[in-house]
């Protein structure tokens, strides 16, 4: 079973001075997983060409296979992320014909529906097309800026804009499949509710379900206590070739466990 390893940065201050919450590396991260890929890691970095290149560069050298990268491909001054990734890479910064060709037919749009005024492409404008050579420009279907993909080696970088409603537009039509076409893995997923145990009364019964049942990832979230009665939801998830095996993994763990809960009184539900 191929199981590649992930690893998501997110480019704003936006996001670290708590203006903006990092939706993007959430909702890649959901995404990701269901499609049985493994995320290892998420980083978050400011608008930095320093700081950028320094993350990319980590993951690289941690033996990534897929880094995805969202914000910071826009217009502004402050839209940095090529410029990073170019540092990390060694790779020239260039106009790339096919990310220009985007670029044009999308403000000729905005012009033609009276959005903007002009449609000729300013140094804002042309400065979306800049790409590290040899990247591969990958249609924007809501915004101006295109994303990108990179080729180093057998690992990809993708690198996508940082709003949300676009950065899982391009995913979605672009990214999804070629993922697809290298895993064949399954992931699924169940979870229940647990009162009237404590989480350090439910470690040990957890940790003997994963002893007999080593293929599954088990997690407790305490949801505090809900008038005076500690409530657990309890997550049990695996991955395997095909979606049978590990739908019977999950559910044959989550019956042990239930069933250990419930001896040790307490009250499982449904989420």
């Amino acid at each position: 079973m191929r199981l590649d390893a992930f690893e998501i940065i997110s480019v704003g201050n936006e996001l670290l001075n708590g203006k903006t919450l990092n939706t993007n590396a959430r909702w890649l991260a959901k995404i990701i997983t269901k499609l049985g890929g493994f995320v290892r890691r998420c980083t978050v970095v400011r608008d930095d060409v320093d700081d950028i290149s320094s993350a990319i560069k980590e993951s690289m050298e941690r033996g990534v296979n897929w880094l995805i990268v969202s914000g910071g491909l826009g217009p502004t001054y402050d839209d940095k992320t090529l410029q990073g990734v170019a540092k990390a890479l060694n790779r020239e910064l260039i106009i790339d014909a096919e990310a220009l060709k985007m670029v044009e037919k999308k403000y000729e749009l905005m012009a033609h529906h009276g959005i903007i005024k002009k449609a000729n492409l300013t140094p804002a404008r042309v400065k979306m097309a800049k790409l590290p050579r040899g990247s591969k420009a990958l249609p924007n279907p809501i915004g101006t800026a295109p994303g990108v993909m990179i080729d180093e080696g057998d690992r990809k970088i993708i690198c996508l804009p940082g709003v949300p409603i676009e950065m899982k537009a391009i995913f979605k039509e672009s990214i999804i499949s070629m993922i697809k076409k290298v895993m064949n893995n399954f992931y699924y997923e169940e979870s229940v509710h647990a009162t009237g145990i404590v989480e350090s009364e439910l470690a040990p019964l957890i940790e003997k379900t994963l002893s007999n049942n080593p293929l599954v990832y088990i997690k407790s979230h305490p949801k505090g206590y809900e008038e005076g009665t500690p409530e657990i939801e309890i997550q049990v998830t695996a991955i395997a070739e095909e979606s049978s095996i590990a739908k019977k993994r999950v559910k044959d763990a989550l019956e042990q466990l239930k069933s250990m809960i419930i001896e040790h009184g307490g009250i499982i539900g449904r989420c």
